[in-house]
């Protein structure tokens, strides 16, 4: 009996050569991008990390603790990298500047985290009760910050005044959160694609021309 839990043991006690607390978030993430969270089995992850199933328990209790770890980490990267380039503007940077620079904070951690990030987005809407509060508050701390911007940037007139804030900051960041399937960074400058969005969201699709036209 003795000698059969000690085997049992050594069959789940993780491989030493790998950091199986990290791997298993990688892993998760991967999974729950490509099929979401219900489809996802504890088996799963262990068998994309060459690891038994057993071996996670030594560092998650369950698959939902899994879940608000790259929950978590995929919307908390989104905002680091935004504050990081807002943060060093100089202080009088206009809004269009401020909020290209947070365009560009959010692609990059989408294109650089993608599996975290896209993981957050996709399943989210379909998440159980529990993880969806949990992860909710920091989401809601990164929607703060682009409201700040936004009004920010009212305040000093040079954003439309009869524009509805609760409506542009989730239509930006929507429009945002999907790039990250259709940009490659290897086929042209990522760059060039930040200034096009910015030049979408500030001056539109219409042309100057026809803006002019409409305006006599």
């Amino acid at each position: 009996m003795l000698k059969n839990q000690r085997k049992k043991a050594a069959a789940t006690k993780p491989p030493p050569e790998i950091d199986v607390y990290q791997e298993t978030l990688n892993a998760a993430a991967k999974l729950f991008r490509k099929q979401g969270y219900a489809a996802t089995t504890l088996r799963q992850i262990g068998d994309a990390m060459g690891i038994q199933a057993g071996s996670i328990y030594y560092h998650f209790k369950s698959k939902e603790q899994i879940l608000d770890k790259v929950l978590d980490a995929g919307i908390r990267v989104v905002l680091e990298e935004v504050r990081k380039r807002v943060d060093v503007l100089p202080a009088d940077a206009s809004c269009r500047e401020r909020i290209e620079a947070a365009i560009e904070g959010h692609l990059v951690a989408l294109l650089q985290h993608g599996d975290f990030t896209s993981a957050n987005i996709r399943t989210y809407g379909q998440l159980p009760v529990g993880p969806r509060r949990r992860n909710g508050a920091i989401r809601a701390v990164y929607a703060s910050y682009w409201d700040e911007l936004l009004e920010d940037g009212r305040k000093r007139g040079e954003l439309r005044g009869d524009i509805n804030l609760a409506v542009l900051r989730p239509f930006v960041i929507g429009a945002l959160n999907w790039t990250g399937e259709w940009i490659d960074p290897e086929r042209g400058s990522l760059k060039k694609v930040i200034q096009q969005i910015a030049s979408i969201v500030f001056d539109g699709i219409v042309s100057h021309e026809a803006a002019r036209a409409r305006g006599r």
